[in-house]
């Protein structure tokens, strides 16, 4: 594994400020992640959140900021699901370093969390995207359009979804 996937911290603010700026043409139109420490600020509030885990994924190597993920939305009881987000680094991208990382917070998800389920929407032309969840087992449910409002705009998603019991063997 060449990635590592913590938990958000203050300390990594300055490093996803500076990646999320630098990535701005890599995340649009699919994402439009904070670019200043007010916007940091907010999100490590809400990564803390009980229903919500927002973590910071780097490579072991160097700490270099490889990208986030998050679940949110997360609903136990008789639901025992999630939401799955994530963007990378335009230094990371293109070597594989987010599917380890995704890989890693769904494992997350199913293990420490005991989630059931977890859900990715995509934008349907977010090519790279949908070929990471479906290399990590996800499968395509159905089509939302006007789903989520991303950088002033409705955009439509792919669902795409995987549960715990397909995930594969390092589970059990």
């Amino acid at each position: 594994m060449r990635v590592k996937l913590n938990e958000a911290v203050p300390e990594d603010g300055p490093d996803l400020i500076q990646s999320n700026l630098q990535s701005r043409d890599l995340h649009r139109p699919w994402a439009s992640p904070f670019i200043d420490e007010q916007g940091f600020q907010q999100w490590l509030e809400l990564a803390g959140a009980e229903n919500y885990a927002g973590m910071v994924a780097r490579t072991v190597e160097t700490g270099e900021i490889v990208g986030v993920v998050n679940i949110s939305q997360i609903f136990m009881g008789a639901f025992q699901s999630g939401y799955l987000g994530y963007y990378g680094s335009i230094h990371c991208a293109g070597r594989g370093l987010m599917t380890q990382a995704v890989r890693a917070a769904v494992h997350f998800a199913f293990g420490q969390l005991g989630l059931h389920r977890l859900e990715a929407n995509i934008q349907p032309d977010n090519v790279r995207s949908i070929q990471l969840v479906r290399r990590l087992g996800f499968r395509k449910e159905g089509f939302s359009p006007k789903y989520l409002k991303i950088d002033g705009q409705w955009r439509d998603h792919e669902r795409w979804a995987i549960l715990a019991d397909e995930f594969g063997d390092e589970l059990r």
